[in-house]
């Protein structure tokens, strides 16, 4: 392959496009068949939304990680590494089913993500917590108090929040479905202005409140 590359560039500069577009193919195919063959245990790609580009990753589990775009990719696969498994390849294909649920739900076409989830990265009562979260339904919303009473804390609301704000996978586990008691909005780890956005989406919240 190097040898061919190596002639198309002595050809000029289309061959040598040429050569490069049939080296990232080569290469995609690559890395599609050592996620396929399970030698990566962790398979990454960027996802479009209307907040940017977002970071995600899947396990053989499910998805185990979404970011959003002020967290830089190598931050998250540094951590995916170091938590999961430093067995970690580009698998673009791997998170097709994810850009559809997304682009569906952006569009106000999807009201429940069925995706599997790979819950690693998440401590025993964050998993409790972001379990009841998950639940809440499309336009409704919880307070952080019911949340925690709910994962078997009454008065750990605080914590709640805290694990609430770590949340791996914010969209697919709905945390800006958590609010303040009396309807405040409380805090996001995407920022107020997404989680205000993303209420107005699902009708939750009116327009410009």
């Amino acid at each position: 392959m190097s040898a061919e590359i190596e002639r198309a560039l002595s050809m000029g500069p289309s061959a040598a496009e040429e050569a490069s577009a049939a080296a990232a193919a080569a290469a995609g195919r690559l890395t599609a068949r050592i996620a396929a063959s399970g030698l990566a245990d962790v398979g990454y790609a960027s996802v479009e939304s209307p907040f940017g580009t977002l970071h995600a990753a899947v396990t053989s589990r499910g998805l185990v990680r979404l970011a959003f775009p002020e967290e830089h990719l190598d931050t998250m696969l540094e951590r995916l590494a170091g938590e999961l498994s430093p067995r970690i390849v580009e698998a673009p294909s791997l998170l097709d089913p994810l850009r559809r649920e997304l682009e569906e739900y952006f569009a106000g076409r999807r009201r429940a993500f069925e995706l599997p989830l790979d819950w690693a990265l998440i401590g025993p009562f964050g998993r409790r917590v972001l379990r009841k979260t998950a639940a809440i339904p499309y336009g409704g919303h919880l307070s952080y108090a019911e949340v925690a009473a709910e994962a078997g804390s009454p008065r750990g609301a605080r914590a709640a929040g805290n694990a609430l704000g770590s949340n791996p996978i914010p969209i697919v586990i709905p945390c800006h479905r958590v609010l303040r008691s009396g309807g405040k909005l409380g805090g996001y780890g995407g920022g107020l202005d997404r989680k205000r956005w993303l209420l107005e989406l699902e009708g939750a919240l009116a327009p410009g409140r």
